[in-house]
């Protein structure tokens, strides 16, 4: 399902401007062509959107569904990721007034909304993104037969650009006219892409499985495939990079990192290699050992949002001299710099 200019979406994204449990709402309102009517954030409400997130989008900030409303939306996405993935009870009455006022829903949270359908109306939908896909099976490498060219974003850390990175780059892509489809793997990607798999939602056996299912898919359509990322290597509860890695058979990578960023976020214990070291981790996992021939780092995509322009052009310049690759911030320069070094 994809979502297009003819929709008229509203955002509950509640305490997530400016945080990354609002990630998927801030994407949404970054890369998706639906048209956005209005964001619901009860502690930014009246505030500018392009001055607290720099994304050139004029859309108010209401306080409420309630506020909402007056906007004529037709649809709701739930743009953000409480902790234990359940909505409070206040949102979640939100959510049920959305739904009574006959809006759609689409739901990234790992809690479902189908207890909800009672509710709804002729052409009136709830989409729980995170569902396991049916008809899956182990991974069996067979990606590597392509002949697209597979490009996989991977991170030295949770929510730090990977998915930017592949939509600054597939705009790139289209600029150019290259034939190229996004592999969306988390629900923020999949609510703006409308194809791909929610991987955190498959059980681990058929994880790497269903991403091959899907680059088959998608790979045998195009000359480029962008491959969401998700988790990091580095991190210690993360398990979702492998078998994207191994589903995929990547021809290249492009890291992602937060410029400064020397620790994992939530386990600031953990410290982050320098990154040539880490370039080298991921290689020795994409190639392993000598299993599979491909999938060298060709690019890093710096994520310097918290830095000042200046700032920012002499962090990307300090990584291009350290890992002697080219290095750039996609979201605020572009992602020509990034293509290129894939292509």
């Amino acid at each position: 399902m994809k979502l297009t200019e003819s929709d008229r979406v509203a955002i509950l994204l509640h305490e997530g401007i400016g945080s990354r449990g609002g990630k998927t709402g801030l994407a949404f309102l970054r890369y998706s062509e639906a048209n956005v009517v209005a964001v619901i954030d009860r502690d930014r409400a009246g505030e500018s959107l392009p001055q607290l997130t720099r994304i050139p989008r004029d859309i108010p900030i209401v306080a409420s569904m309630e506020g909402a409303l007056a906007y004529n939306p037709n649809v709701l996405l739930i743009g953000i990721a409480p902790s234990g993935g359940a909505l409070p009870e206040e949102w979640l009455q939100e959510v049920k007034q959305a739904i009574l006022a006959g809006l759609s829903v689409m739901n990234g949270l790992h809690t479902p909304m189908a207890g909800l359908v009672a509710n709804l109306r002729e052409n009136q939908w709830i989409w729980d993104i995170r569902q396991e896909p049916k008809g899956l099976s182990i991974g069996s490498g067979r990606a590597k037969n392509l002949t697209c060219k597979r490009i996989l974003t991977v991170g030295t850390d949770m929510a730090i650009g990977k998915m930017s990175t592949g939509l600054e780059l597939r705009k790139v892509a289209k600029k150019r006219e290259i034939s190229t489809r996004f592999l969306a793997t988390g629900q923020g990607g999949l609510a703006i892409a409308g194809e791909g798999i929610p991987l955190d939602a498959i059980r681990v056996d058929f994880a790497a499985g269903a991403v091959e299912k899907a680059t088959m898919e998608l790979g045998s359509q195009c000359d480029l495939l962008l491959i969401e990322g998700q988790g990091s290597l580095l991190h210690p509860g993360s398990t979702a990079t492998l078998p994207l890695i191994r589903g995929s058979q990547p021809t290249g990578l492009i890291l992602a990192h937060r410029a400064g960023q020397t620790a994992i976020v939530n386990c600031p214990d953990i410290l982050i290699p320098p990154l040539p070291e880490v370039i080298a981790a991921y290689e020795c996992f994409t190639r392993a050992g000598g299993a599979f021939s491909q999938g060298k780092v060709k690019a890093i995509a710096l994520n310097t949002f918290h830095l000042e322009e200046k700032e920012a052009k002499e962090a990307i310049s300090t990584v291009e001299n350290e890992t002697g690759l080219p290095c750039t911030d996609a979201v605020r320069l572009g992602a020509d710099l990034l293509l290129d070094a894939v292509i």
